[in-house]
């Protein structure tokens, strides 16, 4: 399964960016997908999940600004970022766990300028 993520790029603090994640296999069931953000010299952390069937999750930092949703029938997952701040700036990857397997995706670059 190949992971290809999209939306990335420039934003100024307190404005939005919309990221795609979509599986390029069809026929698959997908049953998470996830964002994960890695900043220059930091730890790879968890942005938000969800679950086929909707249930979600959210990182501290981005609660009440991110939203993560999830289109099975496309096998595609987005990432609503609203209210943008700089420490927002990261490559941003998707995640797709399939069959028991987990899969990442190249990562997607989101600047933040202040």
């Amino acid at each position: 399964v190949q992971l290809q993520a999209s939306g990335g790029g420039l934003a100024q603090a307190g404005g939005s960016l919309r990221l795609s994640c979509a599986a390029s296999q069809s026929g698959v069931t997908i049953h998470g997908m996830a964002w994960y953000r890695q900043a220059p010299g930091k730890q790879r952390e968890l942005v938000a999940s969800i679950t086929r069937s909707g249930t979600s999750f959210y990182g501290d930092s981005v609660k009440g600004r991110f939203t993560i949703s999830m289109d099975n029938a496309k096998n595609t997952v987005y990432l609503q970022m609203n209210s943008l701040k700089p420490d927002d700036t990261a490559i941003y990857y998707c995640s797709a766990i399939v069959g028991g397997t987990f899969y990442w995706g190249q990562g997607t670059l989101v600047t933040v300028s202040s």
